[in-house]
Formats: structure tokens, sequence, C-alpha cells
């Protein structure tokens, strides 16, 4: 397992310089590295529906797992751009209060109605689950 972890992490690398490249030929507004996680997504789901299962690939499920385990030293460098910019903070900081609360909720919103949108119907009484496996 630990020689498919460099492909794997090839596979991320590549998925965030293809969205970097596809946002500076498009000049779009979102960050690279989230087009790359969402062409990710993309490959993950039709290689789903083709196999017949949601099964991440075995390479990136342990690369994956060690990025979530120390996804708190990710936020180091925000925590230093912070401190940095602590002038233009005060200045600015109705807005950006603004910005980042409203794009709380938005970002809530929307994940909400994907898994409503997704997410398999299933019946809310444990007996009509039961009932209907039979």
């Amino acid at each position: 397992m630990e020689t498919a972890m460099p492909s794997a992490m090839l596979i991320l690398v590549g998925c965030q310089l293809l969205g970097e490249l596809l946002r500076t030929t498009f000049h779009l507004p979102v960050p690279g590295p989230v087009i790359g996680m969402f062409l990710l997504t993309l490959a993950l789901g039709i290689r789903a529906k083709r196999i017949g299962q949601a099964i991440t690939p075995a390479p990136l499920k342990p690369v994956a797992e060690g990025l979530i385990a120390n996804m708190g030293l990710l936020f180091v460098p925000a925590g230093v751009g912070i401190i940095a910019e602590a002038g233009v903070i005060r200045k600015e900081w109705l807005p950006i209060i603004v910005a980042v609360a409203g794009s709380t909720i938005l970002s809530l919103i929307v994940t909400a109605l994907v898994m409503h949108w997704t997410l398999p119907r299933t019946p809310a009484n444990p007996a009509e689950r039961e009932g209907s496996m039979s």
C-alpha cells in the first residue's frame, strides 16, 4: 500500500494543477484547488456509476485520511496571514464579518439542498423500512 501513496498524491496534485490551469485559462473566480477537487469528485462519481459501487479507490483512501488527520496544520498559513493583516482587519471588520457569516449560511443551505437531492429516499418510519426489504 505504501507504493501506491505517491501515485495517489500525484492524482491529488494533478487535479489541483488542472484546476489552476482551468481557472487561469477561463479567468474563473473560483480557486484552482476547489476546481480540481470538484473534478476529482466528478471523476470518482463517474467511476462509481461505471463500476456500480461508490468505493474510494484504494490508493486515495490512506492519503485522504492522512491529509484530513493533519488538517489543523494546513490552517497555520491562514492564521499567520490573519495576524499579518491585522491592520486591514481592524479597518474592514464589518464587511469581513458579513462576508464570513453570509458565505457560511449560503454554504450550509447549498449543502443541505445537495444532500436532499442526492440522498436516496427512505421511509421515516423504521417499520416501513423493514417491510420494504422483505
